[in-house]
């Protein structure tokens, strides 16, 4: 079948071409039809249409179908004009391409190609799909190691969450410089031509033309892309009416040329729930934090969402006890689970036994959460987007604040938490050397082999669990996402862990600290300070003279 958005192919569009022109010479005879109609309805005048129970339509209903009928013609001849017009140009590309290909092919010598292993493929079509097969699009690919996976990046339509930050660059590109813009830009209005001109293969029934619900720019929630240099960009988006839990996904990819649609679904979140899995040991004030984070977000806000705490050790139980009980009562809240766990603290064992202990159903979405992160509702809606059971995991890069005694040190009173959420250099840092966030169905940890359990303490148990889904046929969804804040906190480096483990703590405890300039500050704090005298010494002997 001849569909999707901008075709590369011309034996594909040519296809699409002539449904176009049939599906226009409809359009205008319907038209004809309901301007006559319209013109010979009087204003006390009703006809009624078949098929729909006998109920009357006066002239006011006919000008108004024909009116939207006539917009919904002139954009769609306008971007097919468009569509034309560029196809004609990536065609005349391509044939120059596999016109000079097919010459370096019949020539003699080293310059021609050896065995057909690196020949391109004689079919545009068949090249364009194997770029969209190796980009990930359907499946996931085997990866090596966590150094080698291509993250991808977050935006909406005034911001991109970026984790290439280098010294110059922000964690948060706002506003949007012109190139990337436009491309999100056409990106978005792509997405939205699928949407609103489904296919049949889309699923989507045919509904009256007054009936059906057309979205637009305002409707976009979020997006994410990644470049990869041998295959090109893919775009995952999603659009949503206000106040709707059921989401328009669609995905598409640019091989290095026209945007090609891959599919369009649709998903519901509505009856998603969420299993927060909190592993703990002592953090009482910090686990008081989290509860009052949570009850503003889950239950007051989102309401669908199971909090499961696994508490290791007996100092500090009661506490934590205490703190549900009195959150249960004051919001007549009872979704939670505390497992009181006798054994030195291991994440990686907390996060498992939380995880076997589901009971309501086989299969559940979790949350991997330490009590020092902070959420937003949006980062839940995120977290159900980017997971399917059997398909796909999410790992969300955190935005790590920095100490706020250091980032604040100017101020008298520190400024209270929800003020100290930005997404600014001097303010943190993508933690994209973490993965102890993320979310994933309890089927698919199952399935995987959960944490290595041998790993006591901190960090390593994450690495592993997140290698073992990039050597998987699972994808991996990889990005910085805005709603995601790992507070600050003293951090420790226990004696007793590994080489490994202690080296990747202090790297963490110094890379968490503050900014590469506020570090600075520091360090030459005393060159500073001889500085300042210097200076007001001259400035007194000036004075004097």
């Amino acid at each position: 079948m001849c569909n999707g958005f901008i075709p590369s192919i011309c034996k594909v569009r040519i296809c699409h071409n002539r449904n176009e022109e049939a599906w226009l010479i409809d359009s205008t005879q319907s038209l004809r039809y309901a301007q006559a109609r319209a013109a010979s309805a009087g204003p006390d005048v009703s006809h009624v249409l078949p098929g729909l129970g006998g109920e009357p339509y006066g002239k006011e209903y006919y000008q108004a179908l024909l009116q939207e009928q006539e917009e919904r013609h002139l954009s769609r001849a306008a971007s097919l004009k468009r569509q034309i017009a560029q196809l004609k140009q990536e065609l005349q590309e391509m044939n120059d391409k596999l016109k000079t290909l097919q010459e370096k092919k019949e020539s003699p010598g080293p310059q021609g190609l050896v065995d057909g292993k690196d020949q391109e493929p004689s079919d545009l079509l068949e090249f364009l799909h194997s770029q969209i097969d190796k980009a990930e699009v359907s499946t996931g690919a085997r990866i090596p190691s966590e150094y080698a996976l291509v993250p991808f990046e977050s935006f909406t339509t005034t911001k991109v969450y970026q984790l290439e930050m280098g010294l110059t660059r922000h964690p948060e590109e706002k506003p949007v410089r012109k190139d990337r813009r436009d491309e999100l830009v056409e990106v978005i209005e792509a997405g939205l031509d699928v949407i609103n001109n489904p296919d049949e293969e889309d699923g989507q029934e045919d509904d009256m033309p007054m009936q059906r619900q057309t979205f637009t720019e305002s409707h976009f929630v979020e997006g994410l892309y990644r470049t990869e240099r041998d295959k090109g960009t893919l775009y995952e988006l999603y659009f949503a009416k206000e106040n709707s839990h059921e989401f328009r996904h669609v995905t598409l990819f640019r091989p290095f040329g026209p945007l090609m649609k891959v599919r369009s679904t649709s998903v519901d979140t509505a009856s998603t729930i969420i299993n927060i899995i909190v592993p703990l040991s002592g953090r009482t004030e910090a686990f008081v934090q989290f509860l009052h984070n949570f009850r503003e977000v889950c239950i007051l806000q989102d309401k669908r969402v199971h909090l499961t705490v696994v508490y290791f050790g007996e100092e500090g139980l009661q506490e934590v006890k205490s703190s549900l009980r009195k959150m249960s009562s004051e919001e007549s809240f009872t979704n939670y689970t505390l497992i009181p766990v006798d054994e030195e603290f291991s994440r990686g064992r907390g996060l498992d036994i939380g995880a076997h202990a589901w009971t309501k159903g086989s299969d559940v979405l979790m949350f991997f959460c330490d009590v020092d992160i902070y959420f937003t509702l949006e980062f839940l809606s995120t977290c159900r987007l980017n997971t399917t059971p059997g398909k796909r995991v999410f790992y969300p890069v955190v935005f790590s604040l920095y100490n706020p005694s250091i980032v604040y040190g100017n101020l008298e009173l520190l400024p209270p938490i929800e003020h100290q959420l930005i997404h600014k250099k001097d303010a943190g840092f993508w933690r994209d050397f973490g993965f102890g966030m993320t979310c994933q169905y309890r089927s698919d940890f199952l399935n995987i082999g959960g944490f290595d359990l041998e790993v006591k303490g901190w960090g390593v148990e994450d690495v592993h669990l997140y290698r073992k889904y990039l050597r998987s046929d699972l994808i991996v969804m990889r990005t910085p996402v805005s709603g995601l804040f790992h507070l600050w906190h003293e951090k420790l480096c226990a004696d007793e862990l590994t080489p490994e483990q202690y080296r990747m703590c202090i790297q963490s405890k110094a890379m968490n600290e503050a900014s590469h300039s506020h570090l600075g500050m520091l360090v030459f704090r005393e060159e500073i300070e001889n500085h300042l005298r210097k200076q007001a010494y001259k400035t007194q002997s000036r004075a004097e003279d």
